[in-house]
């Protein structure tokens, strides 16, 4: 069990470092106009909220460091 927390923390360490150095991105493809079958989109690539690098960094390091500890 301990084994499994370290390493749900470590992955989410370094997505969370990933993530809040700007290398998260994601694509949203949005409809502008549609008439009838025909369809008009637009694909935007937008960032990953730093928020939410800056939270898996918490969590992850919380995880980690609770599988490491060990009870007395």
């Amino acid at each position: 069990m301990r084994a499994i927390l370290i390493i749900i923390g470590i992955v989410l360490l370094i997505g969370g470092l990933w993530a809040v150095f700007g290398h998260g991105s994601y694509t949203q493809t949005e409809t502008l106009v549609q008439l009838g079958s025909a369809k008009l989109t637009a694909t935007h690539e937008k960032a990953i909220p730093s928020w939410l690098g800056i939270s898996g960094i918490v969590v992850g390091a919380l995880l980690a460091l609770g599988g490491l500890i060990k009870k007395g």
